[in-house]
């Protein structure tokens, strides 16, 4: 609590300090840097009791549901911080004491050279266990109290999952595209995964070739090639892995654990230069450095957003209000922003920075590579400033 309180005044003599510059010309670079990392320890200050109950007991909650989790932690840590793998068990659709197995299970597939590895057991037995809406919030909690207790560096997070595991990778990967650094598909079925949303996550497919039920097989081929095809139209993004062993049906006898090296060798890029954002049935409030107000979330909404030095291109968006949040890491903010529409520029301002929106974006992203200084609102062919 007195760190807390030295946070604070840390932060009332700077906004004393800079006075009226600040509320003329909004925050300088270094300021903002500073404000930020000063927020982002008043934030991880106030996550730190929920984050240790939940390492102590072993157990997370959100709404109703509660998840156990086991969890382990590999090697010495790098100076970057440590990786973070979520392993996501089989079963599905079975008695409790059949998807207990398979936690059990789960926890001994994968060993990793580095890092924390957790393996969550499902909150429910039902089919689609691992893309139920609440798990997305329990993910994103197990992430960030990794990132303050662990030291887990947030742009080296992965996600895998086998059978029923994977069903949940072919969902939660494009649904929570920017959480993840790389993710890794085994033995699971896409449903109506929406690929489109992989176009900054590497993403890998492993299946054996004579895994026939529910036809696994043939439509890891068919989203394979999906993926094929959009890097074909945007050789820069769309990254993917495909190995299907001819000769093994659901078991595929560990070949599938070269999935760790290749997913090690990426890390996440918070603020890629391209953002396509598709909200599936499970609607999401951020992807990357877009986000957008409740009302706006909407199924099928959709954006293509993407940023070349200080212009902002708007490709495509059928949100009804969607932010574009921006930071000096991405662009200059000490030279005029522009947002072109259809090749048309409607917008073209410097920009101020401001404490307002580090502390709002900090709390709506709740992830310290992910803090934004300044934000803009796009409606329809409008762009205004954010009201802060």
């Amino acid at each position: 609590m007195k760190h807390m309180k030295h946070n604070i005044l840390w932060i009332g003599i700077l906004l004393i300090m800079t006075g009226t510059s600040v509320a003329q010309k909004g925050l300088s670079r270094k300021e903002a840097e500073a404000l930020s990392v000063k927020e982002w320890a008043l934030e991880k200050q106030r996550l730190l009791p929920s984050a240790q109950k939940v390492w102590a007991e072993g157990v997370i909650a959100f709404n109703k549901y509660t998840m156990p989790i086991a969890y382990r932690v590999f090697g010495e840590k790098p100076a970057d911080g440590r990786s973070l793998y979520i392993s996501l068990h089989g079963g599905g659709n079975a008695p409790a004491a059949v998807n207990h197995q398979q936690w059990e299970n789960q926890r001994t597939l994968y060993n990793i050279p580095e890092g924390l590895v957790i393996v969550p057991l499902a909150p429910t037995n039902t089919w689609n266990l691992w893309h139920e809406d609440h798990i997305d919030n329990l993910l994103d909690s197990l992430i960030r109290y990794g990132v303050i207790l662990e030291d887990v560096n947030p742009n080296k997070v992965y996600i895998l999952g086998y059978s029923a595991g994977g069903d949940g990778v072919f969902q939660l990967g494009p649904r929570m595209a920017d959480r993840w650094a790389a993710a890794s598909m085994m033995a699971g079925h896409p449903g109506d995964a929406n690929a489109l949303n992989l176009r900054n996550l590497p993403f890998s497919i492993y299946m054996g070739g004579r895994d026939t039920a529910y036809h696994r097989n043939t439509l890891a081929v068919s989203f394979n090639q999906k993926l094929d095809s959009l890097q074909r139209l945007d050789p820069k993004g769309f990254v993917h892995d495909f190995h299907l062993y001819a000769d093994k049906a659901h078991w595929m006898d560990r070949r599938d654990t070269i999935a760790i090296p290749w997913m090690s060798s990426f890390k996440r890029n918070p603020f890629p230069e391209r953002v396509i954002w598709v909200e599936d049935d499970r609607v999401q409030h951020r992807s990357y450095w877009l986000s957008a107000p409740a009302s706006a979330q909407i199924k099928g909404s959709a954006a293509d957003v993407s940023i070349k030095g200080n212009e902002i291109y708007i490709n495509k968006n059928t949100f009804s209000e969607l932010y574009l949040n921006l930071n000096d890491q991405f662009l200059d903010l000490d030279k005029p922003v522009s947002v072109r529409i259809g090749g048309r520029v409607v917008f073209r301002k410097k920009l101020k920075r401001s404490l307002a929106t580090i502390s709002s974006t900090i709390r709506e992203y709740q992830d310290p590579s992910m803090v934004f200084s300044a934000k803009l609102i796009l409606a329809g062919n409008q762009v205004r400033l954010a009201n802060f």
